[in-house]
């Protein structure tokens, strides 16, 4: 029927071109699956993305969300070199999976940039900022190991008044994403947090992937997604409810959802996000907080597992197998500071006590942790006897609101002064330095950019 059909079309484009004396252009037909969409003007098809996700020296993963049923696929090539270019899958977006596709870049070569595009039904959807990724260098048993700068940030909340408490409201500051892809990072670690669920959201799955959409559809987000490579795991608020430990009855459901909206190279476990990368000569190890974790108010003892024996056993091994310069321990909530505070790892202090007992008693060099939560940024530094301090930057909020800490933290030994901002910030780390004398620099940005503190922490102290 459709041959037929074709057949009779092109008969008449025949005739109507003659009638002008013009020379027919025919172009093949084309029948897309039911549902897939073939707009005229794709400006608007996407609702959030592309996002960059992780890269490795033989593939790049990237992610868009279109908003109805649609071809999608991702056309590249070397930047500066407009050929050879390159295809990525096609995926067909549908309902069921809100229009996710996850496109694989594996036509690539290490450490190259790329310039890319969006197709939708075979179109360039056209984009007001420049849209690039990168492969990781094979820098190994050759040169020393490339310089590299992420940021961190955690604790994204999106304003929907329709839904959101009455007063005030508790997002603002979305400028902060430009700020940060001012900085021009390699990647972003988004630390826990990274969209906020409502008591509309967190008993449905259609709840669920709502809140998902409408917080990474924020406009100011998509040029820092578009550029930058992102990694994440979770915390409470985007697990489920407030505080939200193992017995969240719909856990399965987030996960689904941080899966399909995040882009990690890899899981450790298939029932939570827990999951590790590497960046040059740093590992990066991204920890689950709620999947396995015991209430708050239960009383503290063995049997209060906070990341859980068996995130446990992997992180102690991965960390002992592990040769990387810096070792970064990612997690939602702090772990050096000692105060018995909110959802602080001090609450379960036998589980804390044994990690760090177990990171002394192995001589792991190296180790530094990443937290976020608290809604406000500091550093904490925890002196161990006949071996090197262990830290812990906490960084937030990103567009959440601001909350003090309290008076007994900042009298803390492990507190490091003139380290606290209490205004929505991100942390720019940067590599830098050949591979025996590494150096990490820390600096703490504002909303708008204007910086607030810097530290320097070289590879040789935490040996």
């Amino acid at each position: 029927m459709y041959k037929i059909r074709s057949y009779f079309l092109m008969l008449t484009l025949l005739s109507i071109y003659s009638s002008f004396g013009q020379k027919p252009q025919l172009v093949p037909l084309r029948i897309d699956p039911p549902g897939a969409s073939s707009p005229k003007d794709n400006s608007s098809v996407l609702q959030a993305g592309p996002m960059v996700g992780y890269s490795d020296t033989r593939e790049v993963k990237l992610w868009v969300q279109t908003k109805k049923a649609a071809k999608v696929q991702i056309r590249y090539h070397e930047v500066g070199k407009k050929t050879p270019a390159y295809l990525t899958n096609e995926v067909y977006t549908n309902r069921q999976t809100v229009f996710i596709a996850h496109l694989l870049a594996d036509k690539v070569e290490p450490g190259k940039k790329y310039t890319y595009d969006v197709l939708v039904a075979d179109r360039k959807v056209s984009l007001p900022y420049p849209t690039q990724f990168q492969t990781q260098s094979l820098w190994q048993w050759r040169v020393d190991p490339p310089a590299f700068r992420f940021a961190v940030g955690s604790c994204t909340y999106v304003n929907e008044p329709e839904v959101d408490r009455p007063g005030k409201p508790y997002g603002g500051g979305y400028e902060i994403f430009s700020a940060i892809s001012a900085q021009k990072p390699d990647f972003m670690i988004w630390s826990g947090d990274n969209t906020y669920t409502r008591e509309v959201d967190w008993n449905s799955r259609t709840g669920v992937l709502r809140r998902y959409t409408h917080t990474r559809s924020l406009p100011e987000m998509q040029p820092l997604l578009a550029n930058t490579h992102n990694y994440a795991l979770w915390d409470d608020h985007d697990y489920g409810p407030n505080d939200a430990d193992r017995s969240y009855w719909l856990k399965p459901v987030t996960l689904e959802a941080f899966k399909l909206f995040w882009t990690n190279p890899n899981y450790i476990f298939p029932e939570g996000c827990a999951g590790t990368f590497f960046w040059n000569d740093c590992q990066f190890f991204l920890l689950d907080d709620r999947t396995f974790r015991a209430p708050n108010d239960m009383p503290d003892g063995p049997e209060k597992a906070y990341y859980g024996e068996k995130q446990m056993q992997w992180l102690v091994d991965a960390l002992t197998f592990s040769q990387a310069t810096f070792k970064f321990i990612v997690s939602g909530g702090q772990i050096i500071n000692p105060t018995k505070a909110f959802e602080n790892y001090s609450i379960y202090g036998t589980e804390r006590d044994r990690l760090l007992k177990t990171i002394t008693d192995a001589k792991i060099p190296g180790v530094l942790f990443i937290t976020g939560d608290r809604h406000h940024s500091i550093l904490h530094k925890l002196d161990r006897s006949g071996t090197y301090p262990l830290y812990d930057l906490t960084i937030s909020p990103l567009t959440s609101s601001v909350a003090q800490p309290r008076a007994d933290e900042l009298k803390q030994p492990t507190y490091v002064e003139n380290t606290v901002v209490t205004e929505r910030n991100f942390g720019l780390l940067n590599v830098s330095g050949p591979l025996k004398d590494r150096v990490l620099n820390i600096k703490v940005y504002d909303q708008k950019g204007a910086e607030r503190w810097s530290r320097d922490i070289k590879a040789s102290e935490l040996k």
